[in-house]
């Protein structure tokens, strides 16, 4: 049941993690990567060699994902370094932490986010995410990424979301461009005060 927030229209607020929650530094990933062999120049091409789709759809496990890391590079790498690496990219943010837990008082507040178990279970163990609101639906358990309807259509049945009743904060325009088409109200982050400013424009009380 969702709670009463006061008679505004606004009774569940759905967050992102990535560049939301955490902000990410993929450089020393790259460095690492780079310094074993690897040809890694740039992001992109790198995530399209170790198949990061197939990780953060569950359809390949962490052991998986870091065993790949070690198949682009051309010298030995343990795969004890090359988790340390992966998970190494993070930062913090905690205003939006203290926003959203603020939030899970008042409203029925939910984590989506395209992010595999890696990832997830360090952000779990470090800052404990995956205690913020009233559920989780990482893309690793969904087997499907945003901004493909799928997710958000197990987001619905899973939490119980009426669309109209929903906003979702997530920092990529297709993700909430989905979202929207479903009938969510949506906010592309970009920052703590422009997010808190357009949460308050839909009558959510912050």
């Amino acid at each position: 049941m969702a709670l009463e927030n006061g008679g505004g229209l606004i009774r569940n607020v759905v967050f992102d993690i990535g560049w939301v929650f955490v902000h990410l530094d993929h450089q020393p990933f790259l460095d690492f990567l780079s310094a074993h062999g690897a040809d890694a120049p740039d992001l992109d091409s790198v995530l399209v060699r170790i198949a990061l789709e197939d990780h953060e759809c569950g359809r390949m496990d962490g052991r998986g994902l870091l065993a790949r890391c070690a198949a682009i590079a051309q010298r030995p790498m343990s795969l004890e370094e090359a988790h340390a690496s992966w998970v190494g990219m993070f930062e913090l943010q905690p205003a939006m932490v203290d926003l959203a837990r603020r939030l899970s008082e008042r409203y029925r507040v939910y984590l989506l986010s395209n992010i595999g178990d890696l990832h997830w279970a360090h952000l779990s163990r470090e800052y404990q995410l995956h205690s913020i609101g009233h559920g989780a639906l990482p893309s690793f358990i969904a087997g499907v990424m945003k901004p493909h309807d799928g997710i958000y259509v197990e987001a619905e049945r899973r939490f119980s979301l009426a669309p109209a009743q929903t906003v979702f904060i997530d920092d990529r325009a297709e993700n909430i461009a989905t979202a929207r088409r479903r009938g969510w109200r949506g906010i592309v982050h970009g920052g703590y005060d422009t997010t808190v400013g357009e949460l308050r424009g839909l009558g959510v009380e912050c």
